[in-house]
């Protein structure tokens, strides 16, 4: 049998306000926010910090595939699940997949995750859904979406949460929908039509056919963490199921928002971070159909509880000072010309440096025992030459030793653009970008970690590679 054996998440440092919202369009100060990715995120670069999460103490070679589920993949041919796992620095014997073209992706990848290790194909496989959309100004989704990632590591041993049935249902119903060309944000038709007859019809249909065939009652089930598209519509499925008010696992509207393909699961995490050994939790994906788990809680969960999920990355935020900043960081509005040229990036590079870019590794002079990122020919500390092993040093943590900062940087979309030299705990020195970071509050010797973002766009392509910013 197929099970968790563990669990990561990512929020984005960054929220809006709603009431920042009710200024620039005039309705009402609602309380209440959602998070807004960095101007250097996307939904590969949520992901790989929730994989990276879920894989804190576990050995990554263990792991021999990665599922990738999202609605907002950076790329259209090309697939994405292949970079998160190169920045995850997983093996490359792997297999690896993309999820997509529904709020649903992320069951539709654990169902398949699950189907993969209850077969015997694979031992292990990441499971990692993320999404970062963009609502249409001035409208319902622009507050209610929000983005995130969430990932699941399943195995068959060490489970500290069995998947003891599950129950999907397939439907062409039409909702909401993107085409191809042409359509920049979301479409959906009536509201009242849409959850009357569509969510509300096949995820709580989803959810008692479970029941059923489990031969288990509403009253039997400790938590119920389920999609819902908004903070109405989730409530009325609850009224509709006639669930208890402690029963029903917090969907974060006024925190957090609607993460798309990884809401469910981030509302799942949400709901592990608190379970205890014998609790049940029913879990339930809303898109084109409708999926729905029942998960039965081990002891081992208590051994997974020190991972970074939601409720650590709730507690670390910044708010954005004001619309036009959003507006800058999803590009929604055409801006003045910058005199400088369009950078340019090469494929060879990215192919030769690689190990360096993406899977994050550095040297450790073999001399003294320094480590230095990005990797050297001869070494900063004792001039050695080319006498170096590999080390990964994307999970390692400094101080910062020095910064500057250049507030007329014009490639920068968040002035000003510090640069950082970080002391690495264990000896050696990177030196990288500074992300998610409060200018006024850069101090020498604060704590620094890395995180994987992108650059820039060039040559037609998007470039990955790794920042420092304050540990969160």
């Amino acid at each position: 049998m197929a099970g968790i054996a563990s669990y990561g998440a990512y929020i984005p440092i960054y929220r809006l306000s709603w009431e920042e919202l009710g200024k620039v369009w005039g309705s009402g100060y609602r309380k209440g926010e959602r998070s807004v990715a960095n101007c250097d995120e996307d939904s590969i670069t949520m992901a790989v910090e929730a994989v990276t999460h879920c894989l804190n103490g576990i050995d990554r070679e263990s792991v021999e595939g990665l599922y990738f589920a999202s609605t907002s993949s950076p790329y259209r041919i090309k697939k994405s699940a292949t970079i998160v796992a190169a920045a995850a620095d997983l093996r490359q014997d792997i297999f690896t997949a993309d999820f997509t073209n529904s709020f649903g992706a992320g069951a539709n990848a654990l169902r398949a995750a699950l189907d993969a290790v209850g077969s015997g194909s694979a031992r292990k496989v990441m499971v990692v859904a993320s999404d970062c959309q963009i609502g249409p100004p001035n409208s319902a989704f622009e507050s209610i979406f929000g983005d995130g990632a969430a990932a699941l590591l399943i195995s068959h041993t060490d489970e500290a949460v069995r998947i003891e049935d599950q129950y999907s249902i397939s439907s062409d119903f039409l909702d909401v929908w993107r085409r191809e060309k042409g359509d920049t944000y979301i479409r959906t038709w009536e509201d009242r039509f849409v959850i009357d007859n569509g969510y509300m019809v096949f995820l709580q249909e989803s959810i008692h056919r479970l029941l059923n065939r489990t031969g288990l009652k509403v009253s039997d089930i400790t938590k119920f963490a389920y999609h819902g598209p908004d903070p109405r519509s989730h409530s009325a499925m609850g009224r509709s199921l006639g669930l208890e008010k402690g029963q029903i696992e917090d969907p974060m509207f006024g925190v957090l928002g609607n993460t798309g393909a990884a809401f469910f699961l981030m509302i799942l995490i949400a709901a592990l971070e608190k379970a205890k050994a014998g609790d049940r939790i029913l879990t339930g994906s809303y898109g084109d159909g409708a999926d729905a788990f029942l998960l039965n809680i081990t002891d081992q969960i208590e051994k997974i509880k020190n991972k970074k999920g939601v409720a650590h990355h709730l507690a670390s935020k910044m708010m954005l000072p004001n619309y036009g900043t959003y507006l800058r960081f999803r590009d929604l509005m055409e801006w003045g010309k910058t005199p400088m040229p369009e950078p340019e990036s090469s494929v060879t590079v990215m192919w030769r440096d690689e190990k360096a870019l993406v899977r994050g590794r550095g040297h450790k002079c073999k001399a003294c025992g320094h480590v230095q990122f990005p990797p050297q020919k001869i070494c900063m500390w004792c001039q050695a030459k080319e006498q170096f092993e590999e080390v990964r040093i994307s999970d390692k943590k400094g101080k910062l030793f020095t910064f500057s900062l250049d507030e007329r940087a014009v490639f920068a979309l968040d002035l000003p653009n510090v640069l950082a030299i970080v002391d690495l705990e264990e000896g050696g020195r990177v030196y990288g970008q500074l992300t998610d970071r409060d200018p006024n509050k850069i101090m020498i010797g604060m704590e620094i970690e890395l995180t994987f973002r992108k650059f820039h766009e060039g040559s037609g392509f998007h470039n990955y590679s790794w920042k420092c910013r304050p540990v969160r």
